[in-house]
């Protein structure tokens, strides 16, 4: 049981470093963005995370709110 509970902070400890290594060697190096808002693929098909497509759709405005505009 000693050997596996070792064993298992070895490899856990090594997963680690490796996923650790561009962020501690690299100048400026940081972990890669996860949020879909940081994706420049999602980005250019017009694809953001829920908070921006909300915001997005209550400024939308329809043809007759626009009218509604000019004519004041």
């Amino acid at each position: 049981m000693l050997t596996t509970l070792l064993l298992t902070v070895i490899i856990i400890l090594a997963c680690t470093v490796l996923l650790s290594v561009k962020v501690l060697l690299k100048k400026g190096g940081e972990f890669p963005g996860m949020h879909v808002g940081s994706n420049k693929l999602l980005s250019r098909k017009g694809i953001y995370c829920a908070r921006t497509q909300h915001r997005e759709a209550l400024a939308h405005k329809n043809l007759e709110e626009r009218l509604k505009e000019t004519e004041i």
